[in-house]
């Protein structure tokens, strides 16, 4: 055996790992919380349940299981890419580890696509169990999964945006108190549980344009009446994305 078997090589991992670590790491934090998991398990799927076994909302023609599911999705990708990601970033931005995760090898763009990445293996459970649940209640889907994977994509980059130009220009318990009111108006007003039809006409033409009710109106066009793309709830979830992520990269503030 050679005296340099042992030889320590110091430097940093390479970016792929030092990535997937991290993502690692995020997606662990986010399903010990428990506030967390309250946004984006409990709250969903007793949504999903109660609204689908109890006749409170007149959700239209058909089961109410066809209306509700589609919009508790949305509801769910909100959840975990907005709500949740602004509080814990942007507690983590005032305790100061952004600023030391922002010193350390994984650079600061890593740091951001690793928070994605976690936010996008949370979805993935959500909508796994939120799907599972939905199946057992006789929820029938239609449509294209090509169409349903491009909204819930769009869908995530658009609350992602927004939610880290909260939580990047926001103090922490401001952000905390925003991040929960606008779930909770959104949660009301956003199509996901009582349809934008219910509202008055000057009111329904501004809530259409919001990404929570273009996110649950495409997966409802798609998983309830079969549409092949929802182009026009797309563009607006694309216009949201791109405002999002450019307001978050130019304002937000790593301390």
């Amino acid at each position: 055996m050679s005296a340099g078997t042992y030889t320590p090589r110091p430097g940093a991992a390479p970016l792929p790992r030092m990535i997937a670590a991290q993502a690692a790491l995020e997606t662990r934090m986010l399903l010990r919380n428990g506030e967390q998991l309250l946004l984006t398990v409990v709250i969903p799927t007793l949504l999903l349940v109660l609204f689908s076994a109890v006749d409170i909302v007149d959700t239209g023609a058909g089961e109410p299981v066809d209306f509700l599911t589609p919009g508790v999705l949305a509801l769910a990708v909100m959840s975990t890419a907005f709500t949740g990601q602004a509080i814990a970033t942007g507690f983590e931005r005032r305790y100061g580890v952004l600023k030391r995760l922002g010193a350390s090898p994984l650079p600061r763009w890593g740091l951001l696509a690793a928070k994605t990445l976690a936010v996008l293996v949370t979805e993935v459970l959500q909508i796994v169990l939120l799907t599972v649940i939905a199946f057992a209640l006789g929820w029938s889907p239609e449509g294209s999964p090509f169409a349903v994977l491009l909204l819930l994509v769009l869908g995530t980059v658009a609350f992602s945006g927004l939610g880290l130009l909260m939580a990047g220009t926001l103090k922490a318990e401001a952000t905390l108190a925003a991040a929960n009111l606008v779930f909770l108006l959104l949660l009301v007003g956003g199509g996901v549980i009582v349809p934008l039809d219910r509202f008055p006409d000057a009111a329904q033409s501004v809530l259409g344009l919001l990404p929570i009710s273009a996110l649950s109106d495409g997966l409802r066009d798609v998983l309830q009446h079969g549409d092949p793309m929802p182009w026009g709830d797309l563009g607006i979830l694309a216009v949201w994305a791109v405002l999002g992520l450019g307001a978050a990269a130019k304002f937000f503030r790593w301390e």
